[in-house]
């Protein structure tokens, strides 16, 4: 008997997660949680979820000028996201692991970090970059999405870090956004998109790098809407992974 076809596509869940009590989401750097989940998180803000943010590094390399001082970069990327989070409606805490941009680890002591953070705020729900991502450019990134994977593990299990002195703690759910294979899309509305664009221009240190806008020039306001509307677009074309018309993309593990 011959093979039958070759299998499709893994079906995409889009009828998105209960509203969970408690949420952390995890990036390398400050933006990046807006940039992969910015949308989810504001639906889940309005509907009463404690969101908390923790930023791995430092963000200290993201500027492309040469004479810029890194110590005021610091420490403005820090007031940028937590402005950026309560755009985003969030209503918990921001920490941030304080790593050099650019030279995060994903070591015992940064999963012990993360792990206390688990253990600490006890999400329902974490979210984090997809660490398994083919051709990823940036090791933060990856190293960041192991430590949220791995973190969870260890603030799961009572023997790990027991010096922590804090109860173990099991999610429900971990959300990878980025992820080359997605198979979970959290429906947002056009409301959670002003949200995350709302969070995302509160950092304006990247404005120019990272959303290709210059600032003070007479071109800056059509490139901001072209910007937007490319994030848009991006929403949209996750949605049609599940057949709605907007959405966020990601690989959801729910045996934790």
């Amino acid at each position: 008997m011959s093979p039958g076809p070759p299998a499709g596509p893994a079906p995409v869940d889009g009828a998105g997660l209960p509203i969970p009590a408690r949420a952390l989401a995890i990036g390398a750097h400050p933006d990046d949680v807006e940039f992969g989940c910015g949308a989810t998180l504001a639906k889940w803000a309005a509907a009463g979820c404690v969101v908390h943010h923790l930023v791995c590094t430092d963000g200290s390399k993201g500027s492309w000028d040469p004479a810029q001082d890194t110590a005021e970069l610091v420490a403005l990327r820090q007031v940028e996201q937590r402005d950026a989070a309560k755009a985003l409606g969030a209503t918990g805490e921001v920490a941030f692991l304080g790593w050099p941009d650019g030279e995060l680890d994903s070591g015992v002591r940064q999963r012990w970090q993360v792990a206390y953070w688990v253990r600490a705020w006890r999400p329902d729900v974490v979210l984090g970059h997809d660490p398994w991502k083919r051709y990823r450019l940036h090791p933060d990134h990856r190293h960041a999405g192991h430590l949220a994977v791995e973190g969870v593990v260890a603030a799961r299990d009572p023997h790990f870090f027991p010096e922590q002195a804090l109860p173990h703690h099991r999610p429900a759910a971990l959300l990878l956004f980025e992820a080359d294979e997605p198979d979970h899309v959290e429906p947002v509305s056009e409301e959670d998109v002003a949200g995350k664009l709302a969070a995302l221009e509160c950092h304006r240190s990247q404005l120019r790098s990272t959303m290709h806008v210059e600032v003070g020039t007479p071109e800056a306001d059509a490139q901001l809407a072209a910007w937007r509307a490319r994030e848009r677009d991006r929403l949209a074309e996750a949605g049609a992974l599940a057949g709605i018309p907007l959405g966020e993309a990601f690989k959801a593990i729910t045996d934790l």
